[in-house]
């Protein structure tokens, strides 16, 4: 409930359209993968937050991802880029490819981009959780749930 807040008014400081409220039944669910990558809270707070949705989108449309950055990465994780035919064969970047081993950049770097850019907007996401959540004051044995910083963050009311 905390995040929802404050994820309404960083909406509303940047003139973004606060999203209407959602039903139980309309809530997003969150992968298991991006549980682990964001952290329960986080995902919780997605999951829930239609205003923490708008505002991570936001975060990740600002991004920039520089070309040298997706070239890197290209070149730095070959496995992910190596064609059916060469997994086929069990070509692995460990023991060498060759040029057809691998989907070329100009294929790939759209989608090299987006998730550069989307992991970028999680980052600026936390971010700005952290300092949001700075400026906030819980009542006493009301630190949690939510509140990674209290020892029994976990526990359920």
């Amino acid at each position: 409930m905390v995040t929802d807040e404050l994820a309404r008014r960083a909406c509303t400081d940047r003139g973004l359209k606060v999203p209407e409220e959602v039903s139980p039944a309309s809530v997003l669910a969150v992968a298991e993968t991006d549980v682990a990558d964001l952290g329960s809270i986080v995902a919780a707070a997605l999951a829930h937050s239609p205003a923490a949705r708008a505002l991570l989108a936001a975060l990740e449309a600002e991004q920039t991802v520089p070309e040298t950055a997706v070239r890197d990465y290209y070149d730095r994780n070959q496995d992910r880029f190596l064609t059916p035919a060469a997994l086929r064969r069990g070509v692995t970047p460990f023991d060498g490819t060759a040029p057809e081993d691998l989907l070329p950049y100009d294929e790939v770097r759209e989608g090299i981009a987006r998730e550069l850019r989307r992991a970028a907007g999680r980052q600026a996401f936390f971010g700005w959780l952290d300092q949001a959540r700075g400026g906030v004051t819980y009542s006493h044995g009301h630190e949690h749930p939510g509140d990674p910083s209290h020892p029994d963050h976990e526990h359920r009311h």
